[in-house]
């Protein structure tokens, strides 16, 4: 059984104080969006910012949920 793909393919509950964890990252990466939404034009690469800061918002909490 290799112990990587358990984790990335399992439910995750969340333990004590890490739902407090994941909004705060939520947070920050709401802000940092409003301000690209703010700042740049409509473009491709305004799309491409804001899609990388779902993905590392993601990525961020999901580090927290398996590890």
């Amino acid at each position: 059984m290799n112990s990587k793909i358990e984790s990335a393919f399992t439910y995750h509950a969340p333990k004590p104080g890490q739902p407090e964890m994941y909004t705060e990252i939520r947070e920050k990466a709401k802000e940092l969006a409003y301000l690209i939404d703010g700042l740049c034009p409509d473009s491709r690469e305004k799309s491409l910012a804001m899609t990388k800061l779902e993905e590392c918002a993601m990525w961020a909490n999901a580090s927290i949920a398996r590890n």
